[in-house]
């Protein structure tokens, strides 16, 4: 079995913004200082948006692997690393190999370590009790060394890496006279210590004499074996056992399953195969890596002891957010700033939800609370996403517990705030090389109420000229997004950081009912302007809740 410490994921939402992928950064760094460990992983569960991208490239970070499915793989389990065998050894050495190793499935496997077929204990057990003609031998090309191994014999004469590939097999009990009739060139024959049929095979141009019960092979013989190019093997067995045995020296490869063998990859998702599996009457699939070579074997047992990912989720507690396959994790923690959400887990987890501008906050808390270190490094990323979340501060959500961390995150990574911040800013808005789809789910986020559902896009920006000319781009795309998102209403929100006010653009069923109940304006021509309104999390998606609710 493959034995190793399990990876813990700690990952935001699908869509990811800097908080989001900054925060599992940090928190990662703090779990992994706490455990003394290198067990939790950041990763990231969408695209980042140039802003992140400009914040991770200041404070020299790799970007976190992305994983759009955190749903437990093949890798995450148990993989029987059973060895792979070559095609070429014999079946009593695959069934001796089974019975040690206690499977009853043996890969075969190429020197490169390619899986080329499948053997099983009924393939053997088949391969015992069907009636062959004398010829099945040659016709699997058994090599000498699969026979000296099976008769536990001798070899006398010969080369044991040659092949018998042509002829029969057929002991020799009548006397000579009569074997000249039936020995044909290229035959191997089994046959006792009598010379006079020994010296008659050789002569016959058999291909191999095996001599039974340790009997003496006379010099002369050897020699005349070794001139007409006959092999001689010299075994213990008697004339029956060795009739009996020498079928088990064929190779493997002869009886080996080929073709519609199922096979898996590391990559694959633990409830896909559990499917295939459940339809199949095999019990031991293959498992290959990601270039394809033979890695272990899994069966449905080992999926009976799956241990699941363990994910730890900051910046989100809402399923619709959370990467495809969070309901077949185990999730460990949530770190959170937002409303309670529809997560649900199968057990008590830590979850740590404080009504702060940003998830970043709460861990530098943490950071605070076990007295750990800050580096550099992680005090710019934390301090960025503040600044981000809370947009410098000017924000609703922004609490004065947010402004501390941010200033203080500050001195420790040697930013000047403002100045930070605005480069930044900048960064974040240069979205005119984006496509329209690019720039509208770069930070969009699904919502739901019982009977309606929704999604709110958002960007900032310092230039009011590129907002205008953003959202004139957007604005002919918004019901083809809904529809494909197959939501009820779809909001965009054009939020100017200077001015401190959205524009925000609108499709959708209802829409103009559900705007004229919160603001007592429908807009105009799916537009509507929201003065002080800056906030997606404290200020507008709270009001389309309550609004949608009365409607």
């Amino acid at each position: 079995m493959t034995t190793h410490k399990r990876k813990i994921t700690v990952i935001g939402h699908k869509n990811p913004d800097t908080d989001s992928i900054c925060s599992a950064i940090a928190y990662a760094e703090l779990k992994n200082k706490l455990t003394g460990s290198d067990l939790y992983v950041p990763r990231r569960a969408g695209g980042i948006n140039a802003e992140t991208r400009f914040v991770l490239n200041y404070f020299k970070i790799d970007v976190p692997e992305l994983v759009e499915d955190v749903g437990t793989q093949v890798k995450d389990i148990q993989i029987r690393e059973i060895e792979g065998v070559a095609g070429s050894i014999s079946l009593k050495n695959a069934y001796t190999l089974m019975k040690e190793k206690n499977v009853v499935t043996l890969p075969i496997v190429t020197k490169d370590g390619y899986l080329e077929g499948l053997i099983t204990i009924g393939d053997i057990a088949t391969s015992y009790m069907d009636v062959y003609d004398s010829s099945i031998l040659s016709k699997a090309k058994t090599s000498y060394r699969n026979i000296v191994e099976t008769l536990d014999a001798e070899l006398l004469v010969g080369d044991e890496n040659a092949l018998f590939d042509a002829g029969k097999v057929l002991v020799a009990a009548a006397n000579p006279d009569l074997m000249e009739d039936y020995i044909a060139e290229h035959d191997l024959v089994i046959t006792g210590n009598r010379y006079e049929t020994q010296l008659c095979a050789i002569e016959m141009n058999a291909a191999c004499i095996i001599i039974c019960e340790g009997a003496n092979v006379s010099l002369t013989i050897r020699k005349l074996a070794e001139a007409k190019g006959c092999t001689v093997l010299s075994t213990p067995h008697d004339t029956y056992t060795a009739a009996r045995l020498i079928n088990q020296s064929m190779p493997i490869e002869h009886f080996m399953i080929r073709e519609k063998i199922d096979i898996f990859r590391t990559t694959d998702f633990v409830e896909e195969i559990r499917e295939v599996m459940a339809k199949k009457r095999t019990r031991d699939f293959p498992i290959l890596d990601t270039k394809g070579k033979y890695r272990g074997m899994v069966s449905r047992r080992n999926l009976l002891d799956m241990k699941k990912k363990q994910v730890i989720l900051v910046d989100h507690n809402e399923k619709s957010q959370a990467a495809d396959g969070v309901e077949n994790t185990e999730i460990l923690e949530i770190i959170d700033h937002h409303r309670l959400g529809t997560m649900e887990t199968m057990s008590p987890v830590f979850f740590r939800n404080q009504p702060l501008g940003c998830t970043a906050t709460i861990i530098y808390q943490m950071y605070q609370e076990n007295q750990a270190e800050i580096p550099e490094k992680i005090a710019g990323l934390l301090c960025s996403a503040i600044l981000s979340d809370t947009l410098m501060f000017r924000s609703p959500t922004c609490t004065p517990a947010d402004k501390a961390a941010a200033e203080h995150l500050a001195k420790l990574a040697g930013i000047d705030v403002e100045a930070y911040a605005n480069e930044m800013f900048l960064a974040g808005s240069d979205l005119q090389s984006k496509t329209e789809e690019e720039i509208f789910f770069q930070d969009y986020k699904k919502f739901s109420t019982e009977d309606v559902t929704f999604g709110v896009s958002q960007i900032t920006s310092l230039n009011k000229g590129e907002l205008d000319m953003i959202g004139s781009r957007i604005k002919p795309s918004l019901p083809q997004f809904r529809e494909n998102q197959q939501v009820d209403m779809v909001f965009f929100m054009l939020t100017d950081i200077v001015k401190e006010s959205t524009t925000l653009l609108f499709a959708g069923e209802d829409v103009e009912a559900l705007l004229e109940v919160l603001y007592g304006n429908a807009g105009v021509e799916g537009s509507i302007e929201l003065e002080g309104v800056v906030s997606r999390k404290k200020q507008l998606v709270p009001a389309l809740i309550r609004a949608a609710e009365q409607i």
